[in-house]
């Protein structure tokens, strides 16, 4: 009888957690950006946020937690409750560069998170100074070949999206520059606008005002369709088959949160996604709306780490 007592009792927790994930959420969710807020990423988990926030009647609260390029909000989210009431918004620094950057991480991105869906693709754009000859990608390469180790390009720090998709260019092309670091990616414009660096391969949504301007000189698109926001303007894979640079953002939950809510709040962003607001938001800031299930971003996951690992071990990049 203890036995049976043990089990009933076993079963009417689980029915009771089921019950409770059914209903999910009951009370506030805490959305971690591990980014500063005004950010790309930002803007995407307030955008979601908002959604989801008028759809359940529940507060969806963006937590900003930016500090060593987006790891202090991985461990954050790692470290909360695994009850599904906090979500983080994961992007390509945290969960493929960043494993094998970092030397010694708190959290293992594997281990510690579930991915939902992935929720955009953002194009890095690549742009050089009006001063350099070259207009075009083949341009561009075989002055780089003539001028070795001559010109220099920005990006935001070492191991920053910026800084290994300039090396995967390079290390494509067999070219070399000289890789100038900076803070911020609104410092990588002020110093291409001042003369400091020649080049940068920068987020559409922060360099293209530039090129529109026409401060800077655009080159190719770092994915491999061309920009519906730009559709004149190349992709370097016209040039190098097959070359993709671009910054991802997507919404993971712990691993021990309740698998019920997974397909639940993926549903959500498909619906969040399809919005024709959200379309034209994205459009406007040259983001691509890029659903995904939950096994197909985990496969996605997976093969960034592995092409970015690939690249950070050919960079000689390191963080201690």
């Amino acid at each position: 009888m203890r036995i049976l007592t043990a089990i009933l009792a076993m079963l009417a927790a689980f029915a009771g957690a089921a019950a409770a994930d059914d209903r999910w959420p009951q009370r506030q969710v805490t959305i971690i950006v591990p980014f500063a807020a005004g950010g790309t990423a930002d803007l995407f988990g307030r955008m979601l946020g908002a959604q989801l926030q008028a759809k359940y009647g529940q507060p969806f609260v963006v937590e900003n937690r930016a500090g060593a390029a987006g790891n202090l909000g991985a461990t954050a989210a790692a470290r909360a409750a695994p009850d599904g009431y906090t979500i983080l918004l994961g992007t390509t620094g945290p969960f493929a560069i960043n494993p094998s950057l970092y030397s010694k991480l708190p959290h293992d991105t594997v281990r510690d998170f579930q991915p939902v869906s992935l929720i955009a693709r953002v194009p890095n754009l690549l742009v050089v100074s009006n001063k350099l000859p070259a207009k075009t990608v083949p341009e561009f390469i075989a002055y780089l070949k003539a001028n070795p180790d001559k010109l220099s390009y920005g990006s935001s720090g070492v191991g920053s999206s910026q800084h290994l998709g300039t090396e995967l260019f390079l290390t494509k092309t067999g070219t070399k520059m000289t890789h100038v670091p900076y803070r911020a990616s609104n410092e990588i414009m002020n110093a291409l606008l001042g003369g400091h660096i020649d080049i940068a391969l920068d987020n559409i949504t922060l360099v293209l005002p530039q090129v529109k301007a026409g401060t800077v000189r655009p080159l190719g698109m770092s994915t491999l369709q061309r920009s519906p926001s730009a559709p004149d303007i190349a992709t370097i894979a016209e040039t190098l088959p097959g070359f993709e640079a671009s910054a991802w953002h997507g919404i993971f939950l712990q691993t021990a949160a309740p698998r019920s809510i997974v397909p639940k709040l993926n549903a959500d962003i498909r619906q969040f996604l399809g919005s024709a607001e959200v379309k034209a938001k994205f459009f406007e800031i040259g983001a691509v709306p890029a659903p995904m299930t939950p096994e197909d971003f985990t496969a996605f996951v997976g093969e960034e780490r592995k092409k970015w690992a690939e690249v950070v071990k050919a960079s000689g990049a390191k963080v201690d």
